[in-house]
């Protein structure tokens, strides 16, 4: 099984950035799928989560309305469509699979998730 995020780069503040996640040994509809990202300094925290397997969803407050998570038709790549993106926004985002998204929003819940990427860096500065 592997996860791999692209589409990091330097933008600036109010800039759209689209990230993707490409899978393989994976059919994300099994899976609860999404986001976390990781400031420099700070703990990595879940941003936006769906789940085909009980419908659940998750969407961090500091994003809502400006981030949108998608899948495509094949289900073996997921994105991450970002608007409006801030200097807070800056991070080191990773994909994630795990088996629910209930739990998405818990400090500390990224330690029990297995599946990851790498991840991919997204600077937003002038």
């Amino acid at each position: 099984v592997q996860l791999a995020e692209s589409g990091g780069d330097l933008v600036q503040p109010g800039d759209s950035l689209r990230l993707s996640c490409a899978t393989s040994g994976l059919f994300l509809d099994d899976y609860a799928i999404g986001w976390f990202r990781q400031a420099s300094g700070k703990e990595r925290e879940g941003v936006v989560c769906i789940s085909s397997t009980d419908g659940d969803t998750y969407v961090v407050d500091s994003v809502k309305g400006r981030f949108t998570m998608s899948t495509d038709s094949a289900k073996t790549t997921m994105y991450l469509q970002m608007n409006n993106l801030q200097p807070d926004d800056t991070a080191v985002y990773y994909c994630a699979a795990a088996g629910t998204c209930s739990s998405w929003y818990l400090e500390g819940f990224y330690k029990y998730i297995q599946l990851w990427g790498r991840g991919t860096l997204v600077t937003v500065s002038r």
